[in-house]
C-alpha cells in the first residue's frame, strides 16, 4: 500500500505548529512559564534586554498574532512578580539575570526540542520548506495588514 507524499499546505503547516508547541509547552511548564511570558522573555532578549512596557506589548502582540493585551500585560506582570523583569520608574522593563537565566534555560530546552524533531533531515530540504514558509508568512503577513 502506498501513501501520497504529504504536501504543505495550512493544515500540515498548523498539524505540524501544534506539535511542536505541545513539545515546548512541556519545556516551559518545567519553569512555570507560559508560552506568552516566553514570548515576552524572547522579545525582551531580541530588543537587548530592555523596552518600553507598550513597545513590549505591542512587539509580543504583534509577534503572536493576537489582539488579546490583557493577557500579555498579565503575562508581564507575572514576570515582573517572579522577578524576571525589573521595572522602571519611565515605564521599562528590563531583564534581570534570573530572567536571562530562565531565558537561556528556555532556548536550550527548546533547542534539544529542535535537535530531535530535525535530525537527518538533508539541509537542501530545510531550506526549501523555510522559503516556502517565509513566503507563505510573508504573504499571510500583508494580507493581514490589510485587513
Amino acid at each position: 500500500m502506498t501513501h501520497p507524499v504529504p504536501v504543505a499546505d495550512g493544515r500540515l503547516i498548523g498539524l505540524t505548529h501544534y506539535a511542536s508547541r505541545a513539545l515546548l509547552e512541556r519545556v516551559l511548564a518545567r519553569t512555570g512559564t507560559t508560552f506568552t511570558q516566553s514570548s515576552a522573555l524572547r522579545t525582551l532578549a531580541d530588543h537587548g534586554g530592555v523596552l518600553e512596557r507598550t513597545s513590549l506589548v505591542s512587539l509580543v502582540r504583534d509577534a503572536l498574532r493576537t489582539t488579546d493585551e490583557p493577557e500579555i500585560r498579565t503575562a508581564v506582570e507575572g514576570l515582573v512578580a517572579r522577578g524576571m523583569l525589573v521595572a522602571s520608574a519611565d515605564d521599562r522593563v528590563s531583564l534581570t539575570d534570573r530572567g536571562r537565566e530562565l531565558y537561556d534555560g528556555i532556548q536550550g530546552g527548546g533547542k534539544e526540542v529542535a535537535s530531535r524533531l530535525y535530525a537527518n533531515i538533508p539541509q537542501e530540504d530545510l531550506e526549501t520548506a523555510g522559503r516556502v514558509l517565509a513566503l507563505v508568512l510573508q504573504r499571510a503577513s500583508a494580507e493581514l495588514a490589510a485587513a
